[in-house]
């Protein structure tokens, strides 16, 4: 048999499970700092993505006040063309009001009236006399009328 009694064997394996134990709370106790360190490191990884994708984010956000502000010029522009157009549309209309109220105008527009008048004046009296007696020299007047 032993030549260690029985007592003290049984403190020696009480004293490596004892040791056991505080091996293995060691090994897990490691294995949570080395989870915490992967953990730490992941996060430190991931903080300067973060930092970007709120930089970008707000970028964006630029981007779309610029977009917005762009549309309303190109509106603005928009409607100063059509404003711009009628303007300018105006200004013949009133260019021509100007020219139609001057006196040579009217001047021109009576004279081609009593043209006109006399012209219908002929016609009226080439028809009255058409209907009289002498309807032959109607046919001649109407061959040389203009």
């Amino acid at each position: 048999m032993c030549a260690v009694p029985i007592g003290t064997h049984c403190n020696t394996l009480q004293h490596t499970a004892t040791h056991c134990n505080a091996l293995q709370h060691t090994a897990m106790h490691c294995n949570t700092l080395q989870c915490t360190a992967t953990h730490c490191t992941t996060l430190h990884h991931t903080a300067p993505h973060c930092t970007t994708l709120h930089h970008t984010v707000a970028h964006c956000s630029t981007l779309q006040d610029t977009a917005t502000h762009c549309n309303s010029l190109q509106h603005t522009a928009t409607h100063c063309n059509s404003l711009q157009h009628t303007a300018t549309h105006c200004n013949i209309l009133q260019h021509t009001a100007r020219h139609c109220n001057t006196p040579q105008f009217t001047a021109t527009h009576r004279n081609t009236l009593q043209f006109t008048a006399t012209h219908c004046n002929t016609l009226q009296h080439t028809a009255t006399h058409c209907n009289s007696r002498d309807s032959w020299i109607c046919a001649v007047i109407h061959s040389y009328a203009p």
